[in-house]
């Protein structure tokens, strides 16, 4: 089959037998070999019989949320390449032509454009047409350099094994961002369709919660990049710490009227740790996120992790430590000039500061250290033990035969016959316990499995049965309660 079209669906009675006629005589009328599968969230209206009605296969799909119905649908889909789009009406699925064309000429992913194609008076909030939407997607093309201007556009199409190998996670709406960060951060072939959205069909309110799932998109885009999350800020709060830190520490600073001083100093310092701090949650969030497959392998990070070993981290922790004791005796000295009576804080504050900085990051450098050194341990996979009761059994089997074969090559006088006779029944008994534990194994995984593949060729287990409790397995994430609807 070339072609499945998938519809997240939850109580959409009113639309769905709409969505399911149009794409089926899209088929027709292009000589397309595809299906029409429904990811049914847990309708409650009749929506599944519409559907069937209508001649959709639907797959129920357990797990909530708009990511979770789609994963479901994916998993069951039986066509090369998979669409999908909501089954509200809004979109045409007509006009999936295009988007065909272009996974048949290599592309991986096929994303539609509502900006270039069209949005039709009442189809979009002007809060999301005009603010959400626009700065999310600049969001998106900014932290992973995509180039698709429409982020959340619920039609597009891709090839199916090609989005499976993303291993898509998100349960709920955001489950729109993470297939496109994923598939370009994978170098796919993504390319853009123009598409019209038109005003949906449903009399009730959708399912997007404005302000809820776009803070589930805009917080998904910035867990996916470390580099903006925590290295880009924490270099810019490095730069100024140590800047200001370092013309502070000799006297007050006049820019016009304003004077900075030690006040300004001590916020240097804490702008300094902040920022180193974030610089190595940085690289530990890039370690952790390469090692898991969650980002691909960056070989920048991978030369920073070579070189910097357990042993160079801790002596860079070592060194920023002596210098902030260094900076202790120092200021302990000039207490001690002082007769260790009351200091003026403007004096002591430009040598404490520093060293107290410099301790700080010392034990910061040492702990990254430590765990960066913890993520580098490799995982071994050992074999697996012998099951000893099949060991065992073999061992008397072999020794059964061995005495069967003995007794029939040599004559034996009544005494040894009788002998070997006792000690046969104690083996074969032996033999008879061990054959029949592995035997009932052995008899129900067979069983089992020629039960199945009878029910399935007698037509009593649906073909897709298996794919559809796979696609409810896989689709993990943050599960949106009541969201199947894209934005």
């Amino acid at each position: 089959m070339e072609l499945s079209v998938v519809m997240p669906c939850l109580n959409e009675a009113e639309t769905v037998e709409t969505c399911v006629r149009k794409t089926i005589g899209f088929f027709e009328d292009k000589g397309i070999d595809g299906e029409v599968v429904i990811a049914d969230n847990g309708s409650t209206d009749g929506s599944q019989q519409l559907a069937r009605d209508a001649g959709a296969r639907v797959v129920p799909v357990i797990d909530k949320g708009y990511g979770n119905a789609l994963m479901g649908g994916i998993a069951a889909a039986r066509g090369r390449y998979v669409a999908m789009g909501d089954a509200d009406d809004s979109y045409d699925f007509a006009t999936l032509g295009p988007f065909l064309d272009e996974l048949r000429d290599g592309a991986d992913l096929v994303m539609g454009n509502r900006f270039k194609g069209g949005i039709a008076d009442g189809a979009m909030p002007p809060l999301h047409r005009y603010l959400g939407n626009p700065v999310l997607s600049f969001v998106g093309r900014l932290f992973f350099g995509s180039k698709s201007g429409d982020f959340h556009c619920g039609l597009r199409a891709f090839d199916k094994d090609a989005i499976l190998r993303l291993g898509l996670q998100t349960g709920g709406m955001e489950f729109a961002s993470e297939m496109v960060v994923k598939a370009t951060l994978q170098g796919y072939d993504i390319r853009e369709v123009p598409t019209t959205l038109s005003p949906d069909g449903r009399t009730r309110a959708p399912h997007l919660n404005t302000w809820r799932d776009g803070w589930r998109h805009l917080r998904f885009l910035m867990l996916y990049s470390p580099r903006w999350l925590f290295l880009i800020p924490g270099l810019v709060f490095m730069t100024l710490g140590l800047v200001a830190g370092i013309a502070l520490s000799t006297g007050p600073v006049t820019v016009g009227e304003i004077a900075f001083d030690v006040d300004t100093l001590v916020g240097a310092g804490a702008a300094l740790v902040i920022g180193f701090q974030a610089v190595l949650f940085a690289l530990l969030t890039k370690v952790y996120a390469m090692q898991e497959g969650f980002l691909p392998h960056d070989s920048r990070v991978q030369k920073i992790i070579d070189w910097w070993s357990l042993e160079r981290g801790l002596l860079l922790g070592g060194l920023l430590a002596a210098a902030g004791l260094a900076g202790l005796v120092a200021s302990l000295l000039h207490w001690r000039v002082n007769s260790f009576g009351e200091l003026d804080p403007r004096e002591s504050l430009r040598i404490v500061v520093p060293a107290a900085t410099a301790l700080v990051m010392s034990f910061q450098a040492i702990f990254a250290s430590l765990f960066v050194s913890i993520l580098g341990i490799r995982r071994r996979q050992h074999p697996p033990l012998t099951d000893a009761a099949e060991e065992a059994a073999g061992v008397v089997d072999a020794a059964a035969q061995k005495v069967a074969k003995g007794e029939t090559e040599e004559p034996e006088t009544g005494a040894e016959r009788a002998e070997k006779t006792e000690a046969g029944k104690a083996v074969a008994g032996k033999s008879a316990a061990g054959k029949s534990a592995a035997g009932k194994s052995t008899a129900g995984k067979s069983t089992a499995g020629k039960s199945t593949a009878e029910k399935v060729s007698a037509g009593k287990v649906p073909a897709g049965s298996a794919a559809v409790k796979t696609g409810a397995q896989t689709s993990e994430g943050d599960g949106d309660e009541d969201g199947t609807s894209g934005t």
